[in-house]
């Protein structure tokens, strides 16, 4: 009789996939959320080195370019190969008091890479613009790369914050029960009652006006981070409840492990699938809550730079109208905004306990 050996590893064999790995399989297949992924990656690589990519810091300003357009790259013949180069751009007036830039052919400046501890950049006077100017002759390329470390990095602070709070309360009520669990849905309820951008407003006002930018920073992430815990301690309180009664817990209970330990360890691991999609659902509120603050003047202040606070330049038709580059930010934060919203909704099919493999 010829004998059969087993193909591939035994141990392997029949050995149940987890539920973690059943979810980054169908993860995996939803092309929309994968190339979200790989556009946030992205942004965060870009705004990580952004002192590298960005030819210009973000107070660098000249006046005389202010609403200046996008500078046009030309390419001359160097005699070793053609080379690019800008031309400088000159600002005048006609009849309507409108900008007008006309091109001082006679200037050249060609484009230098590695130049000054940037990716490229071009010789003083000459200026180039990627994307165009802001009102105080500011890249706005340069700007949006700066002031996308704030906005990004508010969405993870500030959610990082508030669901280390919300998941610890919530485990405490649900694992506790009785009176503490009554005292702190109480206080969760009193959050929950205010809508989120009066609450933000309120507490954004009773902050000093004299804070230097770190501490405006540092006050918006705590503000934000108030928000949005209450409504996630309520949902882990549920979760914890019913995971209170489980052989693990009850076996931890009898080996005199502490309660903390228990709620730490081994009930709150339990509620991780739901927190994460939890978490990329939320952060595109983190974003726009900054956004929408530093609009209104009362979030991150120039010349620090935030892609909220750069949109104040586009409160007015006028600007908009001859200037509409200025607009960019908002596409920014509406890409950054989609991409977690689909990751989210990604995740969230996922790791739906009726999903099953096909």
């Amino acid at each position: 009789m010829p004998s059969h050996k087993p193909t591939g590893n035994p141990r392997q064999e029949g050995k149940p996939q987890s539920q973690w790995s059943i979810a980054m399989t169908s993860f995996r297949r939803h092309r929309l959320a994968r190339g979200c992924f790989y556009v946030l990656i992205g942004l965060y690589a870009c705004v990580i080195f952004a002192d590298f990519l960005a030819p210009y810091r973000f107070d660098d300003e000249d006046r005389s370019y202010s609403y200046c357009p996008s500078t046009t790259i030309e390419f001359f013949n160097q005699g070793h190969g053609i080379w690019p180069f800008v031309y400088v751009r000159t600002l005048s007036f006609n009849e309507n008091h409108q900008r007008i830039y006309q091109i001082d052919t006679t200037k050249k400046y060609p484009l230098r890479f590695f130049h000054h501890g940037h990716l490229f950049g071009v010789d003083e006077p000459g200026r180039i613009y990627v994307w165009g100017a802001d009102a105080r002759g500011r890249d706005l390329f340069s700007r949006i790369l700066h002031g996308g470390r704030i906005s990004l990095s508010i969405g993870l602070i500030g959610v990082l914050i508030s669901f280390s709070l919300g998941l610890l309360v919530g485990g405490i009520a649900g694992y506790f029960g009785g009176f503490i669990d009554s005292l702190l849905m109480r206080v969760c309820e009193m959050f929950m009652l205010v809508p989120g951008f009066y609450l933000m407003l309120a507490l954004r006002s009773v902050v000093p006006e004299n804070f230097n930018s770190l501490q405006i920073y540092l006050t918006v992430v705590v503000i934000l981070s108030f928000i949005g815990w209450a409504s996630l301690a309520r949902i882990i309180r549920g979760m914890s409840l019913s995971l209170r009664q489980r052989d693990f817990v009850l076996a931890s209970q009898a080996m005199g492990t502490s309660d903390m330990t228990i709620i730490v360890k081994h009930i709150l691991p339990h509620t991780l699938s739901y927190s994460l999609v939890a978490i990329m659902l939320t952060i595109p509120s983190y974003i726009l809550g900054e956004a929408g603050l530093s609009l209104l003047g009362l979030g991150i202040q120039d010349p620090i730079p935030s892609w909220g606070n750069m949109l104040s330049d586009a409160m007015g038709i006028v600007q908009i109208q001859f200037a509409p580059w200025i607009m960019i930010p908002g596409i920014f934060i509406f890409v950054t905004v989609m991409c977690f919203n689909i990751i989210g909704d990604a995740l969230r099919d996922a790791f739906d306990p009726m999903f099953k493999e096909s």
